[in-house]
C-alpha cells in the first residue's frame, strides 16, 4: 500500500441523490434485442435507480464528484432539452421522481455543508444526470475531461445526452484536464492518472466505455479504506465483478477493459469500496465505510 494511506487528508465522504428514476432491464442489464426495439417497445421497468453525487471533504476544501441532475428535467423536460424528439426519446429511457429540492444545494445542506464552501467539481463524464445545477457552483473550478468537452461541442452533441446549454454556462470557470504518467504503486494497472489536490489522495483514473472520457475517482486518506467512485462504467457493483455488461454504452469493449482493471484495482487494493452512481446499495456503502465519528 502506498504512503498515501498514511495521510488525513480526506476528513468524509458523503453521497447525494438528486433524485431517482426508473429505467429498462435491458438498459440496465443489457439485452440482445436492438437498442431501439428495447426503447420503443419494452413494457418493464426497474424502479428505485438513484442518481447520485459525491461530497468529499478535503482538508483543502470541499470537493464534489458530479453534481446530479436538475430538477427542471423533471418540472419540464422539453424546456429543459429544448427538443421535442429529445423529450420523446427521454421519456422512454427514464421515468423520473425528482422533486424542487433534489438539487445540489439542497442536498449539500443535508449534509451540513454550504454549497458556497465547494471548491472544486470534478465531472466524471458530461452526460446531463451528472452535470446538473451548474449555475449553482460558477464560484468553483469545474473540472472536466478533454475529451469529455469535446464530445460535448461536437454537432448533435445532444444524441448523445450531451446538453452544451447546460454545461457550458456563462461565468463558469472550466478546467479541461487530460491524463499523465503516474507511478503511483497502487495504480499500477492504470499507468496515468490525474493528481487533483497533489497530494494523492484525490486521484482521477481513466475508465473509458460509457463515453470515451469518462473517469473514475480514487480516494484514499488514513482512517478510510479506499475508495473508487466509478460514475456509470457499472450500474452495479456486482455487474462490474461479474463482467456483466450493461445495454448502452459508447465502446464495450473499452468497458470491458475498464472493467477488468477496476478489478485488479480491488485485487491489489482488498479493502477497496467500489461505488457506482445508480446503485441502490451505494448509500449503504459509503455509510458503511465511513467512520462513524465522521462529519462535515
Amino acid at each position: 500500500m502506498s504512503d498515501t494511506a498514511e495521510l488525513a487528508t480526506i476528513r468524509n465522504v458523503q453521497v447525494g441523490t438528486t433524485g431517482e428514476g426508473s429505467m429498462h432491464p435491458e438498459h440496465r442489464y443489457g439485452s440482445r434485442l436492438p437498442l431501439i426495439m428495447w426503447l420503443l417497445f419494452s413494457q418493464r421497468w426497474v424502479d428505485g435507480v438513484p442518481v447520485h453525487f459525491f461530497a468529499i471533504d478535503h482538508r483543502d476544501g470541499l470537493v464534489l464528484f458530479d453534481t446530479g441532475l436538475d430538477p427542471a428535467i423533471g418540472s419540464d423536460p422539453r424546456r429543459y432539452l429544448d427538443s421535442a424528439i429529445g423529450e420523446f426519446f427521454l421519456r422512454r429511457l427514464f421515468r423520473w421522481k425528482i422533486r424542487p429540492d433534489d438539487n445540489v444545494t439542497d442536498q449539500l445542506s443535508r449534509m451540513g455543508h454550504d454549497v458556497s464552501s465547494v471548491q472544486k467539481v470534478v465531472f466524471s463524464h458530461l452526460h446531463f444526470d451528472h452535470t446538473g445545477c451548474i449555475d449553482h457552483l460558477l464560484h468553483a473550478q469545474l473540472l472536466a475531461p478533454r475529451r469529455e468537452w469535446q464530445a460535448l461541442t461536437e454537432p448533435k452533441a445532444e444524441r448523445k445526452w450531451y446538453l452544451r446549454q447546460h454545461v457550458d454556462k456563462p461565468g463558469a470557470q472550466w478546467t479541461l484536464f487530460d491524463m499523465e504518467p503516474c507511478s503511483d504503486p497502487d495504480i499500477a494497472p492504470y499507468g496515468e492518472c490525474f493528481d487533483v489536490m497533489g497530494d494523492r489522495s484525490i486521484v482521477l483514473l481513466p475508465t473509458p466505455g460509457h463515453t470515451a472520457g469518462s473517469v473514475s475517482m480514487l480516494l484514499r486518506s488514513a482512517g478510510m479504506p479506499p475508495i473508487l467512485l466509478i460514475s456509470d462504467l457499472a450500474f452495479e457493483l456486482n455487474m462490474l465483478l461479474d463482467d456483466h455488461l450493461p445495454g448502452v454504452g459508447e465502446d464495450f469493449e473499452a468497458m470491458r477493459d475498464s472493467n477488468a482493471r477496476v478489478r485488479a484495482l480491488k485485487a491489489r487494493l482488498p479493502e477497496l469500496v467500489i461505488l457506482p452512481s445508480h446503485d441502490m446499495e451505494t448509500s449503504t456503502r459509503v455509510a458503511e465505510a465511513m467512520p462513524t465519528n465522521a462529519g462535515p
